[in-house]
Order: structure tokens, then C-alpha cells, then sequence
């Protein structure tokens, strides 16, 4: 069976209209539903989406491939979809996705179907291909393309003409054994031919191993790369250099992992004394670590924030639109019956935020015996229990006490729980047999004791340092409000959705908790100003200077109009990646501009998302929309006066 057989046209989508990941996913599960190949739009989204929480299958270079095998799933299919304007798809490149090939490969797919999905793979690492279907006008153009060339490997190179000293091996291998098995294969093979290196791949694909490395392949190899997601065979490879890093990295950084391995500096395997997580596998930087293991958490703790803190800021909307009289302020967002209950599921859903950011923070680390672990020390730091005294100036509270360490305490936690636990999976050994009783046990049960008690005497610290921030917040005023609007309002836009931006984002819903009763935070409407100036800049730019621009472009600008609305300033990062020296200072300088503006006045913000949707929840929002438009102004001027004629 070839790639033909499964990519079928009448289930391709040549205009997706979806801005966002999920909302892409939605619309391209929604085609296959509607042409009968999916029977169940849940049964198969909750499989796409639990392969998207393991790693994002957007790819890079604007190609991503969501894939799943499930019981919903009628006949094997490659959906192909094309966006005009990209989707933030949370590539592993930071960039916007616009060709995709959603794969639906029924549960008991069989090897000839596998064969062809990884067919695709080979397609795709063919220079100048993904390019020829971004041209592509129509479902039997796209079809043709596939159709016109013949799917060889991107690399051709026998084992045995090349010397061993330039000789390394690989095995790839992904949690569903589907697409990035087979693009990391290839990637590797045709780096390793640009390189002059001989490479053999095995692939630990759906349908079993593929290209099995033989004893004399391993015997013969300088070095050993496993670009694996899941457990592969391990012993075999003892007393070998062997990089260890994640499939996706297998796609993305092909040069960097072939370079590492052959440099003498890869770590020795030593079979029996080492796993995935062990000192011999190749880690990514400390840095790096600690940014995934804290996005992991932010990810999931963002929509307990955004709904429950919605919900929360409608409470006190609903009460300020109907009145509250004024020796009941007290109970302002609780008064009326309707506010009251919205009061209610907001905390409800609020509540949950620090155990689950905890948690999530604590499972990247150790995996699942991690997850309750963190969720205790997430709900420890939003509780406040703790033993001994703390100090808050003059005062001295005694202990237990409710005095929550709130975000910081709970960012400590899951960090705590996540490396307390992994600790003991290293130094408790047990017998092959009682492995399970390991995970499902010991593991909690040690991790729960030794998380809690050590976060009894963490939470002092944790509540002191949260008291005073929430304090310095609360009194923000004149200059120290202005840099911190400017500061985080600039943040917004210097990588728009990357680490910067992220951690601006980050702080500025751990603001909401204490503020949201007091009318909001002034820094968080500074992130979230910062946040709308960038897509709104570009259509400024796009229609005060239309001679600079592409007609294509000016389209895109009219798109970010809405994008820079709904604060998602991702929209503009096609026009920062095409013109970065000239794009991004300029986005900057108007994201600090509105950040700033916000904080001299001192607007507030009741959401943690939204843009123009949430402005009633404002404590300003003429004010607060003019502070957009301004540095939008600035911003666009800017980019658009910069930038060169084309």
C-alpha cells in the first residue's frame, strides 16, 4: 500500500480557517467525522490530544502530523490540510504551522498501512517539497505531487562502502510508533549523507522493529544515537558513546546529536547501571530543563486560571452592574444571588490552579509517581500549612497558620516533589516482581510523606517572600509601576509565545489570586496590553505602508486584526521570523509603551486571558484600549517606516 491508497482528496482541507492548535484539530477531526472515515468525534480527539500532551506533533518548518491509532477509526487516512495564515500549533520551532496530515490509522492498523504513513515521512524530508504543496491550488494538484515522484529514503548509503570510523547507529522510536519514528529516521539519514557519515536507523515503529541493528552494526559503530519517547532495547549497546534524547529532537537537531556523538565527549553506556534518566543520558541544559518542567505545569494550570478566574471577575462585574449598597462592599462579587454562585465555581475552579500547576510540574519530572506527590505540595502552598513561626515585619504569626506561599510556593513544591520522588525511584530497588507494588505504592506513599513534611518548613519562607510581593503589587504606584508595566509589557513581544513572553505571562497570572478581589492586577492588564500590541502593529504597518508589503501580507495584516484583539500575539511572528532586526525592536517599543501607560494609571485587570473579550472586567477600558492603540501605533509606524521596499 502507498501513500496514495490513504491520502484521500476528498477529506483535504485547502483553506483551513482555525487561528488556534485546538481549534485546528477540531476542524480537520470534524472533515474526517463528516466523510465517515472517524465515527466518533470524542473517542478520537481524546487520542489526538493524548498524543499532543507527550510532545507537540507539530514538527517545525510549519509541518505538523497529529496522529492516532483508535477504535474510532474506520479505514486508515491521511487528512492533508493547508492554512493561509499559519496556526500557533506550539511547533517544536516556536513558529506557526500551516501544512498538516492528520493520520487516523485504525486500531489494529496493519503493517501495510504503516508502511504508508511512513511513506509520508519520506515525502516530506524531500527538499523543496513542503513548499510545492504550499503552492498546491487544489486536492488533485496536491494528490499529483505525491503521485509524480517515487517515495525513496533520503538516503541512499550502504553500510557497507563507508569506513567504520565515520560509521554511527540509531534507533527511533515514538510513544504511537507513527509519524515521528519515521521523520526523525530520515532526518537522521539524510544529515548523516550532507555529513559524509554512514548511518544505519532502526525504527521501533507500530508495526514492530524495522531495520533491525545487528551485532555486527553496533560492534562496528563508532557511536550510538536513540531518538526515543518510549523504552527501547538498551543492553545491547554497553560500553558504546550513546546520546539519549527525545524523538523529537531525532527531527530537529539531527546535526547537533550526529556532531555530539562522534565528538568523544558522548557518555559511555553501561548496561544494568543506567536508564532513560540516568547520568549517561545525554540531558538538555539546566536551563532548558527547568523551562519544560515549569511550562509543563503552566499548560495545565492555565485553563483552571482562565475559567475560574473569568468566572470570579463575572462575579464582581454582575454585583458592580447591579448595585451593592455601601455598608455591604464587604460582600461585593458575593451579594446578589447570581454573583454569588459565579463567585462559587470560579473559587471552585481557582482552587484547583497550584495543586495542578504543582503537580504537572512534579509528573515532568518523574513521570506519574511524581503527580500526587505535587499535587500535595501545590495544595500545601495554597493551603499555608506549614510548622514553626514566620515573620511579616514586626509581626509573628504562629504556625499552622493560613498564610498560602501561593504561586512561588507552589512552583518550589513541584519541583521538590517532582526531584524527591525521582530520588527514590533511583535508590529503592526491588525485585522484578514487585516492580508494580514500586510504582503504585512505595512510590506514592514515600513521595506524599517525605513532599508534605518537607513543605511544612518550606511554606515559611515560600508565604514571607508571597506576602511581601503581594504587598509591593498592591502598593504599585508612580515610577515602580511604570518600569513594571514597561518591563513586562516589552517582555510580551520580544519572542511572542517563547520563554520571554511565557514568563512574563506566567507572572502576571500569579498575580491574579491576591488581587483578584481587590479589583484585579495592574500587571496583569500591563502583560495582556503588552500581548495585543505585536498582531495589531502589523496591519498598522500593513496599511500605513502598503507599498512595503506583499499583497499576501496585507491579507495576513487584515487577520491579525482580529489576533491582536483576542491577545494572541503569536499572530505576528511570521512578520518577526521574515524581518527580525527590523520587527521585533519595533514590536517592543510599543508593548513597553502600552505596558507602561497601563501601569502609570494604574488599570487593572480581572482576567488572565481575552483581550477586547474580557474589557468590561477592566477597571478602565476606554482607558485601557486607548493604551493598546497607542503603542499598536508606535509599534506599527515603527515597522512599517523600518522595513524595506520589496
Amino acid at each position: 500500500m502507498n501513500i496514495q491508497d490513504v491520502l484521500k482528496k476528498e477529506v483535504m482541507l485547502l483553506d483551513l480557517q482555525a487561528v488556534t492548535k485546538e481549534a485546528a484539530i477540531d476542524e480537520m477531526i470534524s472533515k474526517l467525522v463528516e466523510a465517515g472515515v472517524v465515527t466518533d468525534f470524542e473517542t478520537f480527539k481524546a487520542g489526538i490530544m493524548a498524543r499532543e500532551a507527550q510532545t507537540s506533533t507539530g514538527l517545525g518548518d510549519g509541518i505538523a502530523m497529529p496522529h492516532s491509532k483508535n477504535a474510532a477509526v474506520k479505514e486508515a487516512t491521511v487528512l492533508f490540510a493547508k492554512s493561509k495564515t499559519g496556526v500557533d500549533y506550539a511547533s517544536l520551532d516556536g513558529l506557526p504551522t500551516d501544512l498538516f496530515f492528520m493520520i487516523a490509522a485504525p486500531e489494529g492498523a496493519n503493517d501495510t498501512h504503516l508502511a504508508a504513513l511512513a511513506q509520508l515521512s519520506q515525502f516530506l524530508m524531500k527538499d523543496g517539497f513542503a513548499d510545492r504543496l504550499r503552492n498546491a491550488q487544489s486536492a488533485d494538484e496536491v494528490a499529483s505531487l505525491f503521485s509524480d515522484e517515487t517515495a525513496t529514503p533520503a538516503v541512499a548509503m550502504s553500510t557497507s562502502t563507508v569506513n567504520a570510523d565515520d560509521f554511527i547507529v540509531a534507533v527511533t522510536a515514538c510513544t504511537t510508533g507513527i509519524a515521528h519514528t519515521f521523520m526523525a529516521e530520515e532526518a537522521l539519514k539524510k544529515t548523516a549523507t550532507e555529513m559524509g557519515i554512514g548511518i544505519k536507523v532502526e525504527t521501533n515503529g507500530a508495526s514492530g522493529v524495522g531495520n533491525a541493528l545487528t551485532a555486527a552494526d553496533i560492534a562496528k559503530a563508532k557511536a550510538v544515537i536513540v531518538a526515543a519517547d518510549k523504552a527501547v532495547e538498551m543492553e545491547r549497546f554497553d560500553g558504546k558513546p550513546l546520546v539519549n534524547r527525545p524523538v523529537a529532537d531525532g527531527i530537529r537537531k539531527t546535526q547537533e546529536l550526529i556532531e555530539l556523538a562522534l565528538s568523544g565527549n558522548a557518555p559511555i553506556y553501561k548496561a544494568n547501571q543506567a536508564t532513560k534518566s540516568d547520568a549517561v543520558t545525554d540531558k538538555p541544559s539546566v536551563g532548558g530543563s527547568f523551562y519544560k518542567h515549569l511550562m509543563s505545569g503552566v499548560s495545565q494550570m492555565l485553563p483552571f486560571v482562565i475559567g475560574g478566574g473569568i468566572m470570579i471577575a463575572l462575579a464582581f462585574l454582575f454585583d458592580n452592574i447591579m448595585g451593592v449598597p455601601q455598608d455591604s462592599l464587604g460582600s461585593l462579587g458575593s451579594y446578589h444571588e447570581l454573583s454569588s454562585i459565579f463567585m462559587k465555581i470560579g473559587q471552585a475552579a481557582f482552587g484547583f490552579m497550584l495543586p495542578v500547576f504543582a503537580g504537572y510540574v512534579a509528573y515532568s519530572i518523574a513521570e506519574k509517581p511524581g503527580l500526587v506527590s505535587g499535587f500535595v505540595a501545590g495544595a500545601i502552598a495554597s493551603s499555608g500549612l506549614a510548622y514553626g513561626k514566620v515573620e511579616f515585619g514586626a509581626a509573628t504569626s504562629d504556625i499552622p497558620a493560613a498564610v498560602s506561599s501561593g504561586f512561588l510556593g507552589a512552583l518550589v513544591g513541584g519541583f521538590l516533589a517532582g526531584y524527591i520522588v525521582l530520588g527514590l525511584k533511583k535508590v529503592i530497588k526491588v525485585p522484578r516482581s514487585l516492580e508494580g507494588a514500586k510504582s503504585i505504592l512505595l512510590l506514592p506513599l514515600l513521595g506524599v510523606m517525605l513532599t508534605g513534611l518537607a513543605m511544612l518548613f518550606v511554606n515559611i519562607p515560600m508565604a514571607a517572600i508571597n506576602t511581601a510581593l503581594n504587598n509591593f503589587l498592591t502598593g504599585l504606584s508612580g515610577s515602580s509601576a511604570i518600569l513594571l508595566g514597561l518591563l513586562v509589557g516589552g517582555m510580551m513581544a520580544v519572542d511572542m509565545g517563547g520563554p520571554v513572553n511565557k514568563a512574563a505571562y506566567v507572572f502576571g497570572t500569579g498575580t491574579l489570586a491576591a488581587t483578584v478581589a481587590n479589583g484585579g492586577s495592574v500587571v496583569m492588564a500591563a502583560v495582556m496590553a503588552g500581548g495585543m500590541v505585536p498582531p495589531l502593529a502589523v496591519f498598522i504597518a500593513t496599511l500605513l505602508f502598503k507599498d512595503k508589503f506583499t499583497q499576501e501580507e496585507r491579507d495576513s495584516g487584515l487577520t491579525n486584526i482580529v489576533m491582536g484583539l483576542s491577545f494572541i500575539t503569536e499572530g505576528a511572528i511570521p512578520f518577526a521570523a521574515a524581518d527580525p532586526g527590523r520587527a521585533i525592536p519595533s514590536f517592543i517599543a510599543g508593548s513597553a509603551l502600552a505596558g507602561a501607560l497601563v501601569g502609570l494609571s494604574g488599570v487593572k485587570l480581572m482576567a488572565p486571558h481575552g483581550g477586547i473579550f474580557v474589557i468590561a472586567l477592566t477597571s478602565n477600558p476606554i482607558l485601557y484600549l486607548a493604551y493598546v492603540l497607542i503603542g499598536a501605533l508606535v509599534s506599527g509606524f515603527l515597522f512599517g517606516y523600518l522595513r524595506k521596499t520589496n
